[in-house]
């Protein structure tokens, strides 16, 4: 997404809304938890049953999902405890 980066507050929030109604239309197999909005990308994490329903909402939204990984595990500061 080019010069997402760039985007406006309004802008940010129309994309999120166009988000959010694809979610809906897909029920529960698929939760958005946050994006993370670099110059020209975006990492938008998931709780996601598969990859396909990932896929499917980015048809429904027009977002490209050009990369998908799965996570296996997390790790954070506490982690080293």
């Amino acid at each position: 997404m080019p010069k997402i980066g760039d985007a406006s507050k309004d802008d940010l929030k129309g994309a999120a809304k166009t988000s959010n109604k694809a979610l809906a239309e897909l029920g529960k197999d698929i939760q958005w938890l946050h994006s993370y909005v670099a110059e020209d990308k975006t990492f938008c994490v998931y709780l996601a049953k598969n990859e396909e329903i990932i896929k499917k909402h980015s048809e429904l939204s027009g977002f490209p999902a050009t990369i998908i990984t799965g996570i296996k595990r997390i790790i954070d500061p506490a982690t080293a405890g």
